[in-house]
């Protein structure tokens, strides 16, 4: 009997070894896939919980906030492993990040900003970037001249940029924004050409540059140039390094820099972060800043003299 019973034990045993592990299911949410660098985000990030064995279900939810928040809940429900959000803030929706947290789900954050029950926001330091461009534009026009201004308040990252924008245009007294416009997401591309030839009509030759907080405004607003003026002399410059506005900048055309941002690091950084969370760890901090670089003619060797 003793024997039989310790047979049978050993057989439960070994069955239950030869049983796959639970897999990790990690729900990524964001609600601007349709831009170009958040979908290279996402698609490194997949990449990364793939290596790791995760399930990653990615959820868009095409710049609808309260489905965003819905869309939360529905994860929490579901009893998901870990919440990772993508190109947004999480003080919009708050009370289901606060849900997750209660929940014991962990949140991070890829090109966000930092908040309350975040455990981590990767991201570029936005603040920053906004200064560099700004740098780089009122400098190509020998400090003085009128520009325009595309921007997305509603994304956090880009809002920085603003402010990073605002504080330069302080040190530039001869610098004017004669028209501005807040981009359209999804289709940031076209809504920036639309209203690009829309601005060129009313101003024209007055229009010295094109100040882009991301790339996709900036490509349209190049698209319209080369449909409404492509004898103008003005500037354009963006922030991303997506691959359209790389190839305008090695064309010579009026997109003359953008800054790259290391998506794929900061996705590669953020599951190494959630790797750790998930195994009982900590963030090494709430906000990693993954550097980004300035990609002009003379950088990618293309000679536009």
């Amino acid at each position: 009997m003793t024997t039989l019973k310790t047979s049978i034990t050993a057989l439960t045993l070994a069955t239950f070894g030869c049983l796959p592990a639970f897999a990790t299911d990690v729900n990524v949410l964001t609600p601007y896939m349709s831009s170009i660098p958040t979908n290279d985000m996402v698609q490194a990030f997949i990449a990364e919980g793939e290596a790791r064995g995760w399930n990653v279900t990615v959820i868009d939810t095409r710049n609808d906030f309260a489905q965003l928040a819905s869309r939360i809940e529905d994860t929490v429900n579901a009893k998901a492993d870990a919440i990772v959000l993508v190109s947004t803030t999480a003080e919009l929706i708050a009370d289901q990040v606060a849900l997750a947290a209660e929940s014991g789900i962990p949140v991070i954050s890829l090109d966000g900003a930092k908040a309350e029950n975040v455990a981590v926001n990767v991201t570029s330091n936005n603040f920053d970037l906004g200064v560099q461009l700004s740098e780089a534009l009122f400098t190509s026009l020998d400090g003085k001249g009128n520009i325009v201004k595309f921007f997305h308040s509603a994304h956090p990252g880009v809002y920085q940029r603003e402010l990073g924008l605002d504080k330069t245009l302080a040190k530039y007294p001869d610098i004017n924004v004669i028209a501005e416009h807040f981009v359209q997401v999804p289709g940031p591309v076209d809504n920036g050409r639309i209203a690009m030839e829309n601005i060129l009509r009313q101003h024209g030759d007055e229009i010295d540059g094109v100040w882009a907080a991301f790339d996709d405004p900036g490509i349209g607003a190049e698209l319209a140039f080369e449909a409404e003026a492509p004898d103008s002399s003005a500037i354009i410059m963006g922030i991303d390094g997506n691959e359209q506005a790389v190839d305008m900048i090695s064309s010579c055309t009026h997109f003359k820099m953008t800054l790259r941002q290391d998506f794929a690091g900061m996705a590669k950084i953020g599951a190494q972060q959630l790797e750790a969370i998930l195994a009982g760890g900590t963030a090494e901090s709430d906000e990693i800043y993954v550097t980004a670089i300035p990609i002009t003619a003379q950088s990618l060797g293309a000679d536009c003299e």
